[in-house]
Formats: C-alpha cells, structure tokens, sequence
C-alpha cells in the first residue's frame, strides 16, 4: 500500500498542478498534461512541478511538445510524427497486486457436473482436502448473470480452480500479430489462466474468469487432434496458461507424452516459467518434444515474473530435461530494454551456455516488450511500481505499444550476435515482429523438425 499512496499522491499532484494553471485546457488536453506529467514524475523521481519550473509555457500546443521531448527523448529527436499512448489514468487502493510468497493452494473448486467422476477431480480432492468443492452444471452456466469482472477479481483467480468439460476451442494458430512475419506455430489449449503473476502478462487483460480453468477430458483433444494434425507441425501449450506449473496436480504432461509418441512427425512443446518437471523426467518420451523456458536476466525476473522460478532453477530444469534425452527450447521474450540492458542480457547469455550445449537447444525466439494498448492502465492499477513502463513505447505498425524501430533493431541485433559467437547454428526467431525488422537483420525464418 506505500507504493500505492506514493503512486496515488503523485497523480494528485500533477492533476492539481494541471487544474492550477491550465484550467482553460479541455478535458481531453489536462487528460494529456496529466499523464505527461505523472510519467515524467515517476520516471524520474520527482515531483511533477519540478518538470514546469523552467517552462513558462501556457499554450497547450507549446506546452505538449515540451513535455513529448522531455518524455520521449528518444522518439521525440528522430520525428514528432512518433504515436504515443495517453489513456486515462486512475488508481483503485483494492487494485495492486500484494506479493506474497505463498505455495498454490485454491480454497473453491468447482466441478462441471460432467467432470465430477473423473481423475482429475478425484486428484484435486486429494491434493486439497482442506478446499471447498461445489458441483456447477456447466462453466456457461455457473457465469450467466454474473458481473463484470475486474481486477479485484482477477487478483484473486488462484484461490478458485474450475474443472470442466471442454467442448470446443481446442487448438488454434498462434494469434500472431498483424503485418509480422508468422512461425507457424499452433497452440494446444490445455487449460486456462496462469497462477504466476508476471507484470507484463497479456492474460491480465485478456481475461476476465476468476478463476483457473482445467479440462477434465483431455482425451476429447486427442480425438480433436486426429483431424487438427499437419505433418511437421509444431504445437504446444503455454500461451494460455503455464505448460507444467500445475502439472503435480494435473499430470496433463504424462498424458500428452504418452500421446505425442504416436505422432513423431509433430513437434510438441511445453512452454514454462517453472521448475516442475518431475512428470517429464520420469516420461518415456519418444523424441519429438521439446520442454522450453521463457528466459530473463534474474533482477528481471525478480522485479516481474512474481511466483515463478528463479534462471537459475529454470536452466537447471532445462539440463536436467536434457540429460532425460529431451531437447530444449528458450524464449527471450519478452526482452525488456533499459539502461544497462546489454550487460545484464550479455551476462544471461553467458549463463544459459555454461549450462546448456547448443546441440541440445531446438530454437531461440526473440521478442521485444509489445503489448495492446489497453494493458497499459492495467499494468499500472496492478503495479504501481512497474518500472517497465518508464522507457519510451509508442504505437508501432501493429497498433501495440512497442520500442521505436531502431531500438528493436539494436537490441535484436545485439542479442543475434551475442547468441550466435556460442553457435552459428542457433535456430534463431523474431516472435511478432514486422517484415522490415526481418529483412534488415538479414534474418530467415528458419526450418523447424
């Protein structure tokens, strides 16, 4: 709550400031001034009138430009025609994210009624004898008529856990973003929502269950699956919640090896955040699935990706994954730029190839910061504290808030070329990433197994 009131008092100082000496200014002009000011404030650790000391500005075209130079120094000295981003911001005391370290343990589980008799619900009733277990006739019909759910709400999602009965949206292409260069990849829907709390996550604003959602009939998607499959597709879970964080529970992974073994021709992964691979060490796996991580520097990780394991745990997994005859995948992504980057990714780097063999890694993705514009204020409500907010993102040729093209183009470049001195045979990918930033790093999709 202190980083909260701190937040809160400054947004009350540069709405007051705003209100003092620009009252003229329309709604949506102080709605500009006020965020200019509060971001500048919070960048910089001070207070928003120590930003108009100097000014003496009181022509709202004047004064904005001002602000945008001081704001985006960067973006600002290449073109004024740059898109920033100035929504609406407001705080809510019942909104940030109190971190505390805790082992996932839901107090209600709700059962679909045609999942009631099944293992998975008879595993949880073991696994949480103390949980409350409420039978639901169906998951659509449990949220008829129930409210909107906001950020209170989804803050709470892993005191709740729905076993249902999935019926439809059992795989998909992955949703790349429009005008980038695609992978390929297909996404295997196994279950919804994610017990780790990850300051730049997607699902925040994506999602509006109070919940995390299991399917009890996995093997209704290996019967999907049948009809779904391409030769040398690759397809794996973990867009919609993380891969193997509940797999002590759900033993999805055991299933989905055992499965997968039919189909060599296909490339399964599971894509992670944890350490959890008991199930896969004790797997007998067939070869064609590649157990990945999602990679940053530690401090990184320690200021954002709250509850998950430590690099230090993941790339442990990951040899440990390898010396079980898996091979491993990492996802730079999404990397987040700051003063300082470089050395603290360089410094990454040299630690995933002390542990890891380039021989033994299937691929590298790389993908900046990006996000929709809406998960800005959410980011903020969530964690007033954020400071991955603070570098300049502006909208890019997507309509996402992205780093300007050049900085992107540093940091993939720089990145490619720290990877590639460990190997030059690295299967290096860009995720989401237009065209033009392709052709000018000379980068080609590569061809996956």
């Amino acid at each position: 709550m202190r980083v909260y009131r701190k937040e809160l008092n400054r947004l009350k100082s540069a709405k007051t400031l705003v209100k003092r000496n620009f009252a003229y200014f329309g709604v949506n002009k102080k709605q500009e001034i006020t965020r200019l000011l509060y971001e500048i404030s919070k960048r910089d650790d001070m207070p928003p009138s120590g930003i108009l000391d100097k000014s003496n500005l009181t022509d709202y075209s004047l004064l904005k430009k001002y602000l945008l130079k001081k704001r985006y120094p960067h973006s600002s000295s290449k073109s004024m025609d740059f898109r920033p981003y100035f929504p609406k911001l407001e705080f809510s005391p019942s909104e940030p994210l109190e971190i505390k370290k805790k082992e996932f343990y839901p107090g209600k589980i709700f059962v679909d009624k045609a999942a009631s008799a099944g293992s998975l619900a008879r595993q949880f009733k073991e696994s949480f004898p103390k949980a409350s277990f409420t039978e639901i006739k169906s998951l659509k019909d449990y949220f008829c008529g129930q409210r909107n759910r906001g950020i209170e709400d989804y803050n709470k999602r892993q005191k709740s856990v729905f076993i249902v009965k999935e019926d439809y949206d059992f795989f998909k292409s992955c949703p790349c973003t429009k005008g980038a260069i695609g992978c390929g990849y297909h996404v295997f829907n196994l279950g919804f929502g994610c017990i780790y709390e990850c300051t730049y996550c997607f699902l925040q604003e994506y999602t509006n269950t109070p919940g995390i959602i299991l399917p009890a009939n996995i093997e209704r998607f290996f019967d999907i699956f049948s009809k779904y499959k391409k030769s040398g597709m690759r397809i794996g879970t973990g867009e919609f919640s993380d891969s193997l964080a509940l797999d002590d529970f759900t033993g999805y992974s055991l299933q989905m090896i055992d499965f997968f073994r039919k189909y060599k021709n296909v490339t399964f992964e599971f894509k992670t955040k944890s350490s959890k691979i008991g199930n896969l060490l004790r797997s007998n796996h067939s070869g064609n699935v590649v157990v990945s991580w999602s990679i940053n520097p530690q401090e990184l990780i320690k200021e954002n990706e709250f509850y998950c394991a430590s690099l230090k745990e993941r790339l442990d997994a990951a040899a440990k994954c390898i010396e079980a005859g898996y091979r491993v995948g990492f996802h730079f992504d999404p990397v987040i730029y700051f003063s300082g980057w470089e050395k603290e990714y360089r410094a990454l780097i040299k630690e995933l190839f002390e542990k890891i063999k380039p021989k033994d890694i299937a691929w590298i993705s790389i993908g900046t910061f990006r996000f929709s514009p809406g998960l800005k204020q959410v980011i903020e409500r969530r964690f007033p504290a954020n400071r991955i907010l603070d570098e300049e993102l502006i909208l890019g040729f997507d309509d996402k808030l992205r780093y300007a093209f050049d900085i992107r183009f540093e940091v993939y470049d720089k990145i490619i070329k720290m990877l590639s001195r460990h190997s030059q045979k690295l299967k290096l990918y860009l995720c989401m990433e237009e065209v033009l930033m392709w052709s000018k790093l000379r980068l080609k999709m590569p061809k996956f197994p």
